[in-house]
């Protein structure tokens, strides 16, 4: 008996899934061509826990270390003999700038090399060919960009939780995406009145010179870590503050995206803490995120991408079509074409094969209990 039993529940175990209804919301399923895809530039990332970082954000600028800023000048009087260089170029210490002549007697006069102090580039220049000089004027300003300072304006209610060694993304305007990493050094020695901020300086190397005193930073300053924390890319949430979403790849359908509403959490320069919406075993949309919100009948309706992933006809708003529509969609096949005969791979045959396994299984087992019972 247990043995019938158990064969009648993996019959029906076998066939229940051929009428199981597939849960996909229709308004908020969009399903694109292939072509669709790559005109949308559309990329998906897998969801992961990871460590998550809380941060304050601040703008800023870039600054000369002060302690690498170098004045030239003369110690007599004279006459500029050589073409100086101009600002922007490069000098190594040690290397000849002017060459000045002496007012001193002398035929000829003497001339004397004025040469860096300091390895460098030439910030200022007041000095041109053939132009007298003396101890009294600054003729030339070097500055060392080997090394930089990134100072913030951290608001005052931020500042006291940065400490001395604290860790800073740090992007500069006009480099586009290229982010710098720095190390807070020291802080301002008094706060702005007037902005309500705190200067924080933060140390950058710039071994290609890329950074320039005054080029305009923004600053994410890492307070504090979290780990596995389910986050997304900053790019991948679209929605407004109040119905943020993003798009989730279709487990099964080709070139298909969920629209999934989400709960999110902190925020910082480069991801978005999500609560609840999403799982770690989701992929969402990245690049492509926010065109793909107007692509609603993207060129693929929902019941004919089911139907070619699946093999066989759905409804149009993508629900399993039940044994009775099946039927009836049959039947008007049927009336529509009279000689077409019903195969059994219809979905009426189907239906009634199913019908008939298990009556004649349940049927089984009824017998089996009565000639079981003595007489």
């Amino acid at each position: 008996m247990n043995r019938i039993f158990k064969t009648t529940l993996l019959l029906v175990s076998f066939i229940s899934p051929l009428f199981a209804k597939q849960s996909i919301d229709a308004s908020k399923t969009i399903i694109l061509t292939e072509q669709g895809v790559q005109n949308l530039g559309i990329t998906t990332e897998k969801v992961k826990k990871a460590s998550f970082e809380d941060s304050v954000f601040a703008i800023g600028h870039i600054q000369p270390i002060p302690s690498k800023h170098a004045v030239i000048s003369t110690r007599f009087a004279g006459r500029v003999v050589q073409t100086p260089p101009i600002v922007g170029d490069f000098v190594q210490k040690g290397d000849v700038l002017l060459k000045v002549e002496s007012r001193q007697p002398g035929s000829p006069p003497p001339v004397i090399d004025v040469k860096a102090p300091e390895t460098g580039i030439i910030s200022q220049s007041h000095v041109t060919l053939g132009q007298p000089v003396d101890p009294s004027q600054e003729l030339m300003d070097i500055v060392d960009l080997r090394q930089v300072w990134a100072v913030a304006s951290v608001p005052e209610s931020q500042a006291s939780k940065l400490k001395l060694g604290t860790t800073a993304h740090i992007k500069v305007i006009s480099l586009g995406n290229t982010t710098f990493d720095g190390q807070l050094i020291r802080m301002g020695s008094e706060a702005n009145h007037e902005s309500g901020t705190l200067e924080a300086i933060f140390l950058l190397d710039n071994p290609d010179l890329k950074l320039r005193p005054n080029m305009r930073t923004e600053f994410s300053i890492v307070l504090n870590q979290r780990k596995d924390v389910i986050s997304v890319p900053r790019k991948a949430l679209q929605g407004d503050a109040a119905t943020p979403y993003v798009f989730v790849k279709h487990y099964d359908l080709p070139n298909a995206f969920d629209k999934s509403p989400v709960v999110v959490g902190e925020r910082n320069d480069r991801f978005v803490e999500i609560k609840s919406g999403i799982s770690r075993f989701d992929e969402v949309v990245t690049n492509g995120a926010y065109f793909l919100g107007f692509a609603q009948g993207g060129g693929i309706s929902l019941k004919e991408a089911l139907d070619a992933a699946h093999g066989h006809e759905h409804n149009e708003d993508g629900s399993e079509m039940t044994p009775a529509q099946k039927a009836a969609r049959e039947a008007q096949k049927n009336a529509a074409s009279p000689t077409q005969a019903i195969t059994w791979r219809s979905p009426l045959v189907i239906f009634l094969i199913a019908s008939n396994c298990i009556t004649l299984a349940l049927l089984t087992v009824i017998t089996l209990k009565k000639s079981s019972k003595p007489c």
